[in-house]
């Protein structure tokens, strides 16, 4: 089953749920972090409130995404030569396991579809302190990249840390660089992308470090080739 839930902005969250209460609204959920947001119910009838909305948004509930991303992939290749990923219109990336994706259409409208049994996002998963400093980095741009849809800010956070933790062990660094690279990929850098595949390449791993990450470590390889190839 789909549904549709409005996705509007509000600057007080507090004062937009006193309002919809006033109304007969219920506040099943609110959260003041990472950052605002609040649902208010009535019945059926379901609104949500962010601080971070551009232009008009709505949630689209679907029993899976995966078919949905596939499908608009495909038809945004046909019509556009290749799967915008930045700036708009865009499709952002859906990697293995995840469970929302987001299109924005020409005019800045956001439609973010979401598995309908989607789990709670643990936020304090990407505050871990027994990590190293660097792998606790990727795991906010992971956050920043496929949560939050941001590339720009995942890759300006991530460029500071990959300098201010240049002694880094070498798989770290790898990994930080490729996921570095996808944003390349993503943000059309060019000239960035040739940068950190050159770093990539002069790096030292062992077999089993390369085995292990694979996927990470050909991410940008992968993101070159799904925006122009429709997968069989």
């Amino acid at each position: 089953m789909e549904s549709l839930i409005p996705l509007f902005a509000a600057k007080s969250l507090d004062e937009v749920t006193a309002f919809y209460r006033a109304l007969g609204f219920e506040v099943p959920y609110q959260q003041e972090t990472p950052y605002l947001y609040a649902a208010v119910q009535r019945g059926k009838i379901g609104i949500h409130f962010t601080n971070k909305t551009h232009g008009a948004a709505c949630l689209v509930h679907v029993p899976k995404v995966d078919g949905y991303h596939r499908a608009f992939a495909d038809g945004l290749r046909e019509a556009y030569g290749r799967v915008p990923l930045a700036e708009t219109p865009r499709l952002t990336r859906l990697r293995p396991g995840q469970t929302r994706f987001s299109v924005y259409d020409p005019a800045g409208n956001t439609l973010t579809f979401i598995n309908i049994d989607e789990p709670d996002i643990d936020y304090d998963a990407y505050n871990d302190n027994t990590t190293s400093p660097l792998m606790q980095a990727l795991e906010n741009v992971q956050f920043l990249r496929d949560t939050y849809h941001d590339d720009p800010a995942a890759a300006k956070f991530l460029d500071k840390k990959l300098k201010q933790h240049a002694d880094a062990p070498p798989i770290e660094r790898a990994r930080a660089l490729a996921a570095r690279a996808e944003l390349a990929v993503a943000m059309g850098e060019s000239a960035r992308l040739a940068e950190l595949r050159a770093e990539l390449g002069q790096l030292s791993l062992t077999d089993d470090e390369r085995a292990q990450h694979q996927d990470e470590l050909t991410a940008a390889d992968h993101l070159e080739r799904w925006a122009v190839e429709k997968a069989e």
